[in-house]
């Protein structure tokens, strides 16, 4: 949320929560930087059984009969930035403005998805599941990919690669937590690995 967002570097480094607030070139001051390269990992809480962990240069889960890592503290109104590699066969994504950090679902945040081979494809790569379709959808399996992500009010903004895949209206999660998914892959074969290369979030 905004009061708790940014209390200062400094303030966040002395505390051992959050580490990277820069100003990024091109994109504006105040960035959170959650995930940058193999560090990261203690600023999030992990749920299930996920085999998180840094491995060349990103956060890796491979294994494991799914998980999240879940952000500590909860936004409202943020842009958030994500740099992914997905194999083709990965099930994952972004939850944002989870309203339960330990039970992380479509039914209680929007899930902005990463999966290919989803069985309803509407609702694949590049949606938000249940909320916001996309035709035809775009696939991020086999490459190094750009999430951008803002949530204001009840206006949600989806671009994968630099191309909007959503653009909506949707008020049902005013705020809540942030969650990064390694899932089971379509009908529930296991699922290919999500790496997470870079994550950076700020309040609007």
């Amino acid at each position: 949320m905004k009061r708790s967002a940014f209390l200062g570097c400094g303030v966040l480094a002395a505390a051992g929560v959050l580490w990277g607030c820069s100003s990024m070139p091109g994109m504006g001051p105040s960035w959170t930087t959650l995930i940058d390269g193999e560090r990261g990992l203690e600023n999030f809480d992990r749920i299930g059984e996920a085999n998180w962990r840094p491995e060349q240069g990103a956060i890796v889960a491979d294994r494991g009969a799914g998980g999240y890592l879940v952000s500590k503290q909860t936004w409202r109104d943020f842009a958030l930035r994500a740099e992914f590699w997905a194999d083709t066969t990965t099930n994952s994504g972004i939850f944002i403005r989870a309203t339960d950090p330990k039970k992380i679902e479509a039914a209680s945040s929007y899930e902005v998805n990463i999966f290919d081979q989803r069985p309803d494809p509407t609702y694949g790569t590049g949606a938000i599941v249940n909320v916001a379709k996309v035709v035809p959808m775009p696939k991020a399996g086999g490459q190094w990919n750009v999430y951008e992500v803002t949530a204001q009010g009840s206006r949600l903004v989806v671009k994968l690669n630099g191309v909007q895949t959503v653009d909506v209206q949707d008020g049902k999660f005013p705020q809540g937590y942030i969650a990064l998914q390694y899932g089971a892959g379509a009908n529930n074969a296991p699922g290919g690995p999500i790496k997470w290369r870079k994550v950076q979030v700020r309040a609007l």
